[in-house]
């Protein structure tokens, strides 16, 4: 179960008569999730999520992320509002940590992902894009390529564990990432964690976007290449050439992509699958005995990279 500050029902009390939002009915411990404790929440006046935000979430970044989620649900999207209580303010503190109450979103995350998924997923992230091309406070990508690299040395001592010869391996990916990352792409507001337990859908219809703790100003195609790698890999590591199309055309739909965008999606989704499979191997290396959750595999990154080391162009992706 991953909370990991437990509240007792005199502070949940407490905190909630500070909104209006009547009196507790009820607060279940949410399981999903690794960053930050959720919860369940059931007051007289509706359901919501109440987050207690931990450690890896850093408390200078919760303005932007609260103001992001605003700014999204004044111009359309599907997200979590944050609640402001009688004194005007979303972010407090409980039980020691940070912590705030967004509304509740409606809808299952997809465990089995269909290619209409994909479609959805599309069409939502360029609205999304649009919808943050005004949002007037940037973060930076803090794991970005400038970021790999420290990963990289945190765990470079230790990947034989994992895989014999991947530390080598890495360090002449890293060391072609880092010479060939592109710079001047479209930039502006990206969720940059975009993965399928992120996604909440009603039937074939998405009805939400949650978890922005990852959001920051970055290149807009690189969202893409993230949920390229997140969504349209199967569970035996092929590549699904027809969810990728789905996800494109229905990108494209809202938003086009320019001829540099697209020639540059198999490099960006390498660096994708690099940034996901160091933290992972990172988290991997450095898991505690008896921590709630359970660390993800990193050589599905792995998998996932050197693929895209053998994609010429978008047309690997279904894109004529």
């Amino acid at each position: 179960m991953a909370v990991y500050t437990e509240v007792s029902d005199e502070e949940v009390d407490a905190f909630v008569a500070q909104y209006d939002l009547g009196e507790v009915l009820s607060l279940k411990g949410i399981a999903e999730g690794v960053e930050n404790s959720n919860f369940l929440l059931q007051t007289e006046r509706g359901s919501y999520i109440l987050t207690l935000y931990e450690k890896r979430v850093a408390e200078t970044d919760l303005p932007f992320f609260l103001a992001l989620m605003e700014h999204l649900a004044a111009r359309g999207i599907a997200c979590p509002l944050p609640i402001r209580g009688r004194d005007g303010q979303a972010l407090r503190r409980l039980a020691g940590r940070p912590a705030a109450i967004v509304s509740f979103l409606a809808g299952m995350w997809p465990r089995r992902i269909q290619p209409f998924h994909c479609r959805e997923l599309g069409a939502a992230l360029a609205r999304m894009h649009l919808a943050g091309s005004d949002f007037d406070m940037e973060r930076p990508n803090n794991l970005s390529v400038g970021g790999w690299r420290p990963l990289f040395e945190a765990s470079k001592d230790r990947a034989h564990e994992v895989l014999p010869g991947l530390a080598e391996e890495l360090e002449t990916e890293l060391r072609f990432l880092e010479s060939e990352w592109p710079a001047g792409l479209p930039r502006g507001l990206i969720h940059a964690d975009l993965f399928p337990d992120n996604v909440f859908f009603k039937g074939e219809r998405l009805s939400g976007l949650i978890d922005f703790y990852f959001a920051c100003t970055d290149a807009l195609a690189y969202d893409i290449a993230i949920c390229l790698n997140a969504w349209c890999f199967e569970p035996d590591g092929a590549f699904n050439i027809t969810k990728a199309r789905l996800m494109l055309t229905g990108y494209q739909k809202v938003r086009r992509l320019s001829e540099r965008e697209l020639s540059l999606l198999p490099l960006l989704a390498r660096g994708s699958a690099m940034r996901f499979l160091l933290t992972r191997l990172y988290d991997l290396l450095n898991h505690p005995p008896g921590a709630f959750v359970k660390p993800k595999n990193p050589l599905e990154y792995w998998a996932r990279l050197r693929f895209h080391r053998q994609v010429a162009g978008p047309g690997a992706y279904g894109l004529d």
